[in-house]
């Protein structure tokens, strides 16, 4: 048996007033992956919309409410409530009321080694894209053709946070959460 206190556990700043604390290396977990989340009003998960291929996921809501878009629309989880996404189903989870937003994030097994996004290859026009992070850039690969793309930053601002999220209809749009530009599609370095 492993106990932690959550507040004696360093937290990652994922914005002004979000932050993220990892909670399976202090508890030393092996079969899950277990972070808690403290999200600001008008703030989001972080990732944006993106599916573990290889791992199931669970947000329980502690304090506050949580809304997760997904590729059949949007769905609010309060506090009290947890919700499940399976293997391949994209989500991402955003803040959008004013009072701060508290969850844990549970994914099983504990090591995610397929996350994709909603971008058509370039080269093959498959749907998903992979994620493939390195220690000094991130790449898309396309899992059918094994073509690798590296995104660029914002061509209207030059800012690196770009975020897949759903459009005005179902169809996914690339967000800069700088400028608020949008872009049908990740722009891609040549």
């Amino acid at each position: 048996m492993k106990k932690v206190a959550l507040n004696d556990v360093d937290s990652a700043s994922l914005g002004e007033e979000s932050a993220r604390r990892s909670l399976s290396d202090p508890l030393g977990t092996t079969n899950v992956a277990l972070n808690h989340y403290r999200i600001a009003p008008g703030d989001g998960l972080p990732g944006g919309l993106h599916a573990h291929m290889d791992q199931e996921e669970v947000f329980v809501v502690v304090a506050g409410e949580a809304t997760f878009e997904t590729m059949a629309g949007e769905i609010t989880v309060g506090e009290g409530e947890a919700v499940r996404f399976e293997p391949g189903e994209f989500q991402s989870g955003a803040n959008r009321s004013d009072t701060e937003l508290s969850v844990f994030a549970l994914g099983a097994p504990r090591d995610t080694n397929d996350t994709r996004i909603p971008a058509t290859c370039p080269n093959c026009s498959h749907d998903t894209l992979r994620l493939e992070v390195g220690e000094e850039s991130l790449q898309f690969v396309c899992p059918d053709c094994a073509a690798a793309f590296t995104p660029s930053d914002c061509p209207e601002c030059g800012h690196a946070d770009l975020r897949i999220t759903l459009g005005e209809t179902t169809a996914t749009v690339v967000v800069c959460q700088n400028c608020v530009g949008q872009f049908e599609t990740p722009p891609l370095r040549d």
